[in-house]
């Protein structure tokens, strides 16, 4: 894996089968998701989800 298809880190903002989504959690390798007006779910393959912004990104746009 190179570092360009690192896996997503926690806050930051992926997409999910066309879902945006805020990764919350990461747990026993598990990477946990939320988006507006649903629940958290486990993503089923964390290596298919596509970082739409950092963290750090979200940090500076005053969005975390």
């Amino acid at each position: 894996m190179t570092a360009t298809e690192q896996l997503p880190g926690v806050g930051d903002e992926v997409m999910d089968d066309g879902t945006r989504a805020i990764v919350t959690d990461i747990r026993c390798g598990v990477v946990w998701l939320r988006a507006n007006g649903r629940d958290e779910w486990p993503a089923e393959d964390p290596k298919r989800l596509k970082v739409t912004r950092t963290r750090r990104e979200r940090i500076a746009a005053g969005d975390a």
